[in-house]
């Protein structure tokens, strides 16, 4: 911070809004708070709900207390979004009930939000709505801890990282780095809520409004940026506690579902041994990261300024 504006500070806390959309939504709450909590910066925290979809394994009055319907803050600006991955992969974007709710809320953090985390499935689909990025089934679920490698490693995002980190991933599809190269910025004015800009960091000369800034020889593209640091895409679960891959597991063999044991996740590849945690303090360091250089430093004082 500069001396001009530390000596004009006027502290307001940072207001965040999460999209929870995934099904045990107490337990993605717990994580979520946990990554956002490790910063001196004060949150005011907001729980976001979509009003055409009821969730069936969280007691309504949780919901009742603690969530909002997207119609009742369309109205508001925020600092900050979360957009949570949800068990809808199988699902053409089009089949998913909500879809037209979600696109509606796609455009307007553009305009409403000065930064927006993508996890998981919300990557695909915010990538899929934004740019037109398809998803890909893959022929196994992509399930475990997989290390990953900062391609910019000089972006803020990035600062206190090591040369790989570790990600937790679980899903059934993929994007590919092909389909992301492949978008460039049209010619004209842009169809989308904001005009497409080329993100900091990219080769001079570059048209491409996608950044591929982190990803793995495993588990592939994992983290784009878009529009300088106001989209990032994250198709991993940086947030996951150390118990979530292993519960996953043990349901979906409880079930009999086909399931593979988690890849880099116990010890010795024992699962009564338990799980190795390797991940947790990078992703404390991307969630600080993200709110200190995205958030905090690019967000206007008056929040109303926000476009």
């Amino acid at each position: 911070m500069g001396t001009t504006r530390a000596a004009t500070q006027d502290i307001r806390p940072l207001r965040i809004v999460v999209l929870n959309l995934m099904p045990i939504k107490i337990t993605t709450e717990t994580d979520l708070v946990r990554v956002l909590s490790n910063t001196p910066l004060q949150l005011d925290l907001t729980f976001m709900k979509i009003k055409s979809h009821t969730s069936k394994n969280t007691p309504i009055e949780h919901m009742r207390a603690f969530y909002k319907d997207f119609e009742v803050l369309r109205s508001q600006k925020f600092d900050g979004m979360i957009i949570t991955g949800a068990p809808v992969e199988h699902l053409d974007y089009t089949d998913v009930t909500y879809w037209d709710e979600m696109t509606d809320i796609f455009s307007w953090a553009r305009t409403h939000v000065t930064s927006t985390l993508y996890i998981c499935w919300a990557a695909q689909a915010g990538l899929y709505y934004h740019y037109g990025v398809p998803k890909h089934p893959l022929p196994s679920k992509m399930f475990g801890i997989f290390p990953q490698t900062p391609l910019l490693p000089s972006l803020p995002i990035f600062r206190g990282f090591d040369d790989v980190f570790q990600m937790p991933h679980s899903r059934h599809t993929e994007i590919r780095r092909e389909d992301i190269e492949a978008v460039t910025i049209p010619e004209g004015p842009s169809k989308t809520a904001s005009p497409l800009t080329v993100p900091e960091g990219s080769p001079e000369g570059s048209t491409h409004p996608l950044t591929i800034i982190a990803e793995s020889e495993e588990s592939g593209v994992s983290i784009v940026m878009a529009r300088g640091g106001r989209e990032f895409y994250i198709t991993g679960h940086a947030e996951y506690s150390p118990l979530t891959l292993d519960t996953e597991y043990r349901r979906d063999l409880a079930k009999g579902l086909p399931i593979d044991m988690p890849r880099h996740y116990y010890r010795n590849d024992d699962p009564d041994q338990g799980p190795l945690v390797s991940w947790r303090a990078h992703a404390n360091l991307l969630f600080t990261n993200w709110l200190n250089y995205y958030v905090y430093q690019e967000t206007p004082y008056d929040i109303e300024a926000i476009h």
